[in-house]
Formats: C-alpha cells, sequence, structure tokens
C-alpha cells in the first residue's frame, strides 16, 4: 500500500508540474517489465508475423502440391541458408504463439492465475518456443 501511495504522489507531481496527464517517464530502455509482460507483448508480435508468413506457406504448399518438378523447386528453397533461418524463425513465431496462446487460454479460465505460477509459466513459454526452435535449427541447418 505505501509503494502505490507514493506513486499516486509521483504522478500528482509530474501533471501538476507539466499541467498534462500525460505519462512523464517514457524511457522504454530503463522501465522494466515482468516477464508475463514482455510474453504477452511477444505474443501480439508473433500473431502479426504468422499474419504476414502464413499466407507465404500456403503458397508454398500450394506449389509444392502442384507436381514433382513444383516440389523440387520448393525444395530447392532450403538449398539458400537465408530461407532456412527464416524458417527456423518463423517455426520460433509459431511456437511461441502457440503457447503462449495456451497460456492465455489457461489464465482465462483461472488454471495459472496466481503470480508465482505465472511467472513460471511464463518462463516456460518463452523457454519453449526457444527450444522447439533449436530443434528445428537442428534439423535445418
Amino acid at each position: 500500500m505505501h509503494r502505490t501511495k507514493a506513486v499516486a504522489r509521483t504522478r500528482v507531481r509530474d501533471v501538476a508540474a507539466t499541467g498534462s496527464p500525460r505519462p512523464v517517464f517514457l524511457d522504454l530502455v530503463q522501465i522494466q517489465m515482468p516477464v508475463g509482460a514482455l510474453t504477452s507483448i511477444t505474443h501480439r508480435v508473433t500473431g502479426f508475423f504468422l499474419a504476414l508468413g502464413v499466407p507465404f506457406g500456403i503458397y508454398l504448399l500450394d506449389l509444392s502440391l502442384e507436381g514433382p518438378q513444383s516440389y523440387a523447386r520448393v525444395t530447392r528453397l532450403f538449398d539458400n541458408v537465408a530461407f532456412r533461418v527464416t524458417a527456423v524463425l518463423f517455426v520460433w513465431v509459431l511456437a511461441h504463439h502457440l503457447l503462449a496462446g495456451i497460456r492465455h487460454l489457461l489464465s482465462d479460465i483461472d488454471i495459472g492465475s496466481r503470480l508465482p505460477i505465472a511467472r513460471r509459466s511464463a518462463w516456460i513459454v518463452n523457454f519453449g518456443g526457444a527450444a522447439i526452435a533449436l530443434f528445428a535449427a537442428a534439423a535445418w541447418l
């Protein structure tokens, strides 16, 4: 309770000094967000990249199913190191988004909502997505 009063006094003082209700401290590098917040923000960012990448993935799937020559053309893309790195990043995006989505769904029904469990599940999502991407990297790179 003591910290809340101090924060409230600081906000009132900042508003009084500037005459504006907007926040004064906006240095995002120095703001230390908890792991749950970082996981949630990353979930949103990975959703954006999935929206960009899924149509390309569907195009590659469609192209590979057209015939043997088209399939060979798609598999030749994996000869390019940049394409393989992009594929591994996309696997991380997909894995993180899936795991974070499951975490959010479980917290919506009050499973894992308490702070220590929520922190642990955020770390599990972060490390789980990275582990799945490392497995993909071991297979493709």
